[in-house]
């Protein structure tokens, strides 16, 4: 039987993938799709899911301003496993049901993080440049391969990160403020303080959520902490590095370099930043594998249906 209830996808990579639009289709007819594939927030946004009693959303911005204008609004479903842009609270408030599942783009982060390690190490968006310019000359680098990878937050991401530079004969230093010790234990992974991570590793790789604890935690203090030979890579999400310091960082060359697939303002304001030659920036792709679009749809379409109101922390 047809479920007739209007649902909104705010999600503009959601809303222009055709195997999702047609899994939800079948299950949701009526459904309203980001076809103008715009940035929503605010107003546009409400005005957006007005009317709708499910929504699928991204990385748009759910607050109380959103929800108490939103009344029809009844369940939520998350596309992506990044929740800071929702307001649990203002859910828990208006009685608005939040189907999530985490883990679900975690190989394609984890790549992708496997990715700018070896980048950096063997610098290889500087010799591309190199050569695009017309130079052609040898550009020697450093192997992974036996080097101490740092791993800060050993969830989903962190765990599969971990999983994979364990092929490449890494002794991995993990810091989370949980404990996981038979993952620790069955993967030789020794957990640390966050300062004993930072001085003692040639990668920091970061894999935390973003909220009051993280925000910043990666600061001046802390980069002066890692080795001059070491890199740094935040795949997780923006603000938990400082990017003023750690531009400083990069200008004087106190660590090798850094590779930030997220930023605290996406796209990119600061040309000084991104200009930086030992620095190597993508836009926000972490979840963008064909792989882990079609597992974040699902389980957004699945959060419809399997939902709760937001527990209190």
């Amino acid at each position: 039987m047809s479920n007739r209830c209007l649902v909104a996808v705010t999600s503009r990579s959601f809303s222009k993938n055709p195997v999702l639009r047609e899994e939800l289709l079948q299950r949701y007819p009526n459904t309203r799709f980001n076809d103008e594939g715009k940035s929503l927030a605010g107003d546009e946004l409400v005005a957006f899911l007005q009317g709708a009693e499910k929504a699928i959303t991204a990385l748009e911005k759910i607050d109380e301003s959103v929800i108490s204008k939103l009344p029809d609004l009844k369940a939520l479903g998350k596309y992506g496993v990044g929740t800071d842009m929702i307001d649990m609270q203002a859910l828990r408030k208006h009685g608005v049901r939040f189907g999530w599942k985490g883990g679900v783009n975690r190989r394609s982060v984890s790549e992708l993080t496997l990715t700018f390690m070896i980048s950096l190490l063997r610098h290889i968006p500087y010799a591309h440049d190199e050569v695009r310019a017309g130079r052609w000359r040898q550009i020697v680098g450093r192997e992974l391969s036996g080097r101490t990878v740092g791993i800060i937050g050993c969830g989903h991401v962190g765990k599969d990160v971990a999983q994979l530079v364990k092929v490449f004969g890494c002794p991995v230093l993990s810091h989370d403020i949980r404990d996981f010790p038979e993952f620790y234990r069955t993967h030789d992974i020794q957990p640390v303080d966050l300062g004993t991570l930072l001085r003692q590793v040639d990668v920091v790789t970061l894999h935390v959520p973003l909220d009051d604890s993280t925000r910043g935690m990666i600061g001046a203090a802390e980069l002066a902490c890692m080795k001059p030979e070491a890199i740094l890579i935040n795949a997780a999400r923006g603000g938990i590095v400082d990017e003023l310091a750690l531009k400083d960082c990069l200008k004087h060359q106190r660590i090798a370099g850094a590779a930030l697939d997220v930023l605290a303002v996406e796209p990119p304001q600061d040309e000084e930043l991104f200009a930086l030659p030992n620095l190597l920036l993508t836009p926000h792709i972490g979840g963008s594998s064909e792989e882990a679009v079609l597992a974040m749809g699902r389980a957004a379409i699945a959060g419809l249906d399997e939902n709760a109101i937001p527990a209190e922390i």
